[in-house]
């Protein structure tokens, strides 16, 4: 169990502070030695924040994820910022890496060897106070994680290798022809063990190479799953028989502005269900997806026995979250190209030392937030072209001293989001139309407002709010001309 001790702060490693190089000279050769906690990142591909127990859902088991929100702190509003590409998980990673928000990364995306020549890459930033740094994975950023990280093993790109017979399935009246937990079909199987399997297995091998080394850890663990295909040994696929898994209140048979706003039916994630969507098809979908997150919980479990068996659990800091979230049938929607809360926001757990056992913090943060969080904690001053937070603040109770008052969202140029006071407001320019949910109070986005009369106020005043917020974010995105009216 965790000591009671206040939480660590960059001031309790002032003098890293003082020796570390500055952020802008390239990455040192021999990093200084360094006394700060170990921190292990434990990231999962396209898990919604709902896909979890500690969310309070019945209908999915994650024993090992609840674990860790028993143990520390649960931030139930994190979120992404959003994508420029359909591939969500790019911008969502280079984000992460870089700590630059989403238009201020765009530009350097295809060119992060630069930034990883020039030593600004978490890892680097890491590395330069002591800290001998691990990945495994998925990685998906356009730079060698053989040259960022220390040690990198079985680095694997976006996603495995996708058969024909996972799309546009199941159909009505005919049989399914793909199945969750066959090898044969490759996928998460390629290479001869589940890549969750491998991932957890590269993490312990880690874990025991850090007990020996004497240097604080920092380990970048990226599980793929649970991207499709959505793949999992039978008994995790039997666990969840149809009967027990629901079909979403959001379910539609389409989305009226699917094209409008970037989500055709020729969108690689919305071909994997049929047009129209059936309540059969998505609860199988759903099914698969509980599935392979449960399977991933499973490797965590085992990931979080080494690091206790160990002797270093006291010592680590353990982060998890996600890159998005994802529809999985919500709104007529499969993907995670939108800006509902099951496609942008994620899980964000955080256990270390001094950090409140079982505690729910509500305030609104993006999970890149974890990078100038680690920064901090390990003593490291933060960049200047850092755009993220560190949530230590809100680990001390200090919530005014973090919190973003209102939280962006973009996808492409074809939606833009704000959230702000429990209210989102989502402006989709090709139809025009905006969308108005009271997310307090109808956190499933269920009834729209915008067409309400008592709320045309505060529709033109979130969106002077989102237009605020591009300016901030660097969006030339020129919502005006869209809304002349708001």
């Amino acid at each position: 169990m965790r000591s009671s001790a206040p939480i660590l702060t960059g001031t309790a490693c002032l003098w890293l502070a003082v020796a570390a190089p500055s952020p802008s000279t390239a990455w040192a050769a021999d990093p200084a030695p360094a006394d700060g906690p170990n921190i292990l990142f434990l990231f999962s591909d396209d898990q919604a924040y709902e896909a979890l127990g500690a969310a309070g859902r019945v209908d999915i088991d994650t024993p090992n994820l609840d674990r860790l929100a028993s143990l520390g702190v649960h931030l139930t509003h994190a979120y992404n910022m959003g994508s420029w590409s359909g591939a969500v998980c790019v911008p969502s990673r280079a984000m992460a890496i870089t700590g630059r928000s989403l238009w201020r990364v765009q530009p350097i995306h295809r060119q992060m060897d630069a930034e990883r020549e020039a030593g600004r890459l978490w890892p680097q930033l890491l590395n330069r106070a002591g800290y001998r740094t691990y990945f495994t994975g998925k990685w998906h950023v356009a730079t060698d994680a053989g040259k960022t990280f220390d040690v990198a093993r079985n680095v694997r790109g976006g996603m495995p290798r996708i058969t024909p017979e996972a799309y546009n399935r199941p159909l009505p009246g005919q049989p399914d022809p793909w199945c969750p937990s066959d090898p044969e079909f490759g996928g998460f199987w390629e290479g001869g063990t589940h890549w969750s399997e491998v991932t957890a297995d590269d993490a312990i091998g880690f874990i025991a190479e850090a007990q020996q080394d004497g240097n604080p850890f920092f380990m970048y663990i990226s599980f793929n799953a649970p991207h499709d295909p959505r793949q999992s040994p039978e008994a995790y696929v039997d666990r969840y028989p149809l009967d027990r898994v629901p079909v979403p209140d959001s379910f539609l048979p389409s989305y009226p502005y699917k094209r409008e706003i970037g989500c055709p039916p020729s969108l690689r994630d919305e071909r994997l269900g049929p047009f129209p969507r059936t309540e059969h098809a998505v609860k199988v979908h759903r099914q698969e997806y509980y599935a392979i997150i449960t399977h991933m919980d499973t490797q965590i479990g085992r990931i979080l026995d080494a690091l206790e068996e160990s002797g270093q659990w006291e010592n680590t800091w353990i982060f998890f979250t996600s890159d998005h979230g994802l529809a999985v049938g919500h709104h007529g929607l499969f993907g995670k190209q939108n800006m509902y809360d099951h496609s942008v926001r994620v899980p964000l757990l955080v256990v270390g030392p001094g950090v409140p056992e079982g505690q729910k913090i509500d305030a609104p943060v993006y999970f890149q937030d974890i990078m100038p969080t680690t920064l901090e904690l390990a003593g490291v001053p933060v960049p200047d072209h850092v755009d993220f937070h560190s949530v230590l603040p809100l680990l001390r109770g200090e919530s005014d001293a973090h919190a973003y008052e209102s939280i962006y969202g973009a996808y492409l140029g074809v939606q833009r989001a704000i959230t702000h006071d429990g209210w989102k407001l989502i402006a989709y320019p090709k139809v025009p139309i905006v969308r108005l949910y009271h997310v307090a109070e109808d956190p499933l986005e269920l009834d729209d407002l915008a067409g309400d009369a008592a709320q045309s106020g505060r529709v033109k005043r979130l969106f002077a709010r989102l237009l605020a917020l591009q300016k901030k974010f660097d969006d030339s995105l020129d919502l005006r001309a869209a809304f002349p009216d708001l």
